[in-house]
């Protein structure tokens, strides 16, 4: 097989020197480096950070086509990490894909002439918050070591997130680890993913109550400053931009290999709960990549479906599903793309979001959703699909993926498979009565689970970080 071209590692372009300021959606504090973007996670106004002017990338498109995954993200990020020199970047990259175990870090599995999908389950936690969450950890251990400072990284979960978080971050010294999870909410793997450790340095949150309780509680954590400050607080979840942008790359790797005829005729669909995974997507097309359309899909928790389909962004009741990880009522992410989709004015920005947090609910004036669609699935649903797809293609899905599988557009269609359905045996079980197994998965039912009983509030949790 011949040798792909590699990514240059030593010289930059005139275009890469390009110095990237990073603002906050809430417009109220100074624009920042990359570095410091990733090392806030949340702005100290509250907001998130976005690129003060998004790079046109069309002009590179042809030197990238063949890149390796590893020198494709290099690549990629070359453009937006301007602070950190070309081959501390090199070094980052090439450490973050090492315990992927398939050669294309990111394989296209062809079900049908207009069906694929997109296999993001490959690596160490099986699951697609595995492709941040491995660089994330490298560009914190870069941090330390530049700055002799340590870190306290706090999270919350509704599965996969945390899992990939504590594995990224496994073995970096000047790291202690705080994930926030609801107790009971989440499938008993993705729980022995986090607890089953044996690290020290690593803190799984039990509470009771949901995913958004935990995420409300911490992001009014990362709103106070001068905490902050003293407990060196970093973030993991998808509000870090550095996450949103290393999604940006599966989506670059999976349009160059589509057939040339295919990738401007090519929908992705996105399971999501929170928004980022196919916000990540959005952003690249908004970078001049010529992405057709993207179907936001969602299980019963279905307030982004219910956005597109009406224009009103509305809180329900968090209902447990068979997709755990997409029971989610309040998606993060959600703010970065009411930044654009309201003419990027942060005093909007701002406005919008004390409105939904008054009211839990906003009704968008003018709402177009472009080149969004969307899709619900409940669990009927859910275990009916996992059959057919079994059936029709002899290919296994998880309850996540099989959420993209409902009533599918016209042309080609490339689904992300999220997660490894070794994950959810129990589902798996009961709707096709065959086991599902992964040998990383069945090493930790030997294991003992060590975990710590939370209150979901931020006194609760800022005691509990002090204390540890």
């Amino acid at each position: 097989m011949p040798k792909r071209p590699r990514a240059r590692c030593m010289r930059h372009s005139a275009w890469e020197l390009k110095v990237m300021q990073y603002i906050s959606t809430r417009g109220q504090v100074p624009p920042v480096g990359f570095s410091t973007a990733v090392a806030h996670g949340l702005a100290p106004d509250g907001g998130l950070y976005l690129p003060q002017q998004l790079p046109d990338v069309r002009s590179r498109l042809a030197d990238w086509t063949q890149l390796s995954y590893p020198d494709l993200c290099e690549a990629f990020f070359a453009v937006f990490a301007t602070d950190l020199e070309r081959s501390e970047l090199h070094t980052i990259v090439q450490r973050s894909y090492l315990k992927f175990d398939h050669p294309e870090i990111a394989p296209i599995r062809k079900l049908s002439d207009s069906l694929s999908v997109l296999e993001l389950f490959h690596g160490p936690t099986l699951a697609f918050k595995d492709f941040a969450l491995q660089l994330l950890g490298n560009l914190y251990q870069a941090q330390i070591a530049r700055t002799g400072r340590p870190i306290a990284v706090l999270g919350a979960t509704s599965g996969d997130t945390g899992a990939a978080a504590i594995h990224g971050l496994l073995g970096k010294a000047g790291v202690k680890t705080f994930i926030l999870y609801p107790d009971g909410r989440i499938s008993p793997l993705q729980e022995r993913q986090m607890t089953c450790t044996g690290a020290d340095n690593v803190f799984p949150l039990a509470i009771q109550g949901s995913f958004d309780d935990a995420q409300t509680a911490m992001k009014t954590v990362f709103e106070d400053r001068e905490f902050a400050d003293e407990v060196g607080l970093s973030a993991v979840n998808s509000i870090n931009l550095a996450r949103i942008l290393a999604q940006c790359v599966y989506y670059l790797y999976a349009y160059f290999r589509l057939p040339p005829g295919q990738r401007g005729q090519t929908t992705f669909v996105v399971p999501t709960g929170n928004f980022g995974n196919v916000l990540a997507g959005w952003l690249l097309q908004r970078m001049g990549v010529p992405i057709q359309g993207f179907r936001v899909a969602t299980n019963q928790n279905d307030i982004l479906h219910r956005l597109f389909q009406t224009g009103i962004y509305a809180l329900g009741d968090v209902a447990p599903s068979f997709a755990p990880s997409m029971d989610i009522q309040v998606a993060s992410n959600f703010e970065r793309f009411i930044y654009y989709a309201e003419g990027s004015e942060p005093a909007r920005v701002r406005a919008i979001m004390q409105a939904f947090k008054s009211t839990g609910q906003y009704q968008f004036e003018h709402f177009a959703p472009g080149i969004f669609s969307s899709s619900r699935a409940d669990d009927a649903d859910i275990a009916a699909i996992i059959r057919e797809v079994y059936q029709r293609y002899h290919y296994v899905v998880d309850p996540h993926t099989a959420c993209g599988f409902v009533d599918l557009p016209d042309g080609h269609n490339l689904v992300l498979a999220t997660a490894h359905p070794a994950k959810f045996p129990d589902t798996i079980r009961a709707a096709l009565d065959v086991d599902a197994r992964h040998p990383a998965l069945e090493a930790l039912k030997q294991k003992a689970i060590v975990k710590h009983a939370l209150e979901p509030t931020p006194e609760a949790i800022k005691a509990f970080m002090r204390s540890h």
